[in-house]
């Protein structure tokens, strides 16, 4: 991603998800019993895959960053009131989820969702 603290900082306002370390290439972001890594392009510049990446968001519209277990109504709040694109807003789906549809500046798509049940 272009920047791993603009992404922080996204995750903080929307989801109340905090980095455990912050550096100019890295986060280190906790999620319930979880820890992901968010690494900025420039980590990557050694990787096959680097010169591939486009140089205008949105990047990666071929996946989603799901965040199962999390109610979606607050994050769309959230990221309404910060200025983020709420892409779709929480919906119950057929195969049981209400999730939400949710872009960050660094275009990548990240999905909160629960059990309707």
């Amino acid at each position: 991603m272009k920047s791993p603290a603009q992404t922080a900082q996204f995750l903080a306002a929307v989801f109340g998800l905090y980095p455990n370390l912050l550096s100019a290439d890295f986060a280190l972001i906790r999620y319930q019993n979880d820890i992901f890594q968010l690494h900025s392009d420039t980590s990557f510049a050694a990787h096959p895959s680097y010169p591939l990446l486009p140089e205008n968001p949105p990047r990666s519209a071929d996946i989603e960053i799901r965040l199962y277990n999390s109610n979606p109504d607050q994050p769309c709040t959230q990221a309404q009131a910060y200025g983020y694109m709420v892409l779709a807003p929480a919906t119950d789906k057929p195969h049981g989820l209400l999730k939400a549809t949710i872009l960050c500046p660094d275009g990548y798509i990240w999905v909160p969702s629960h059990p309707l049940a």
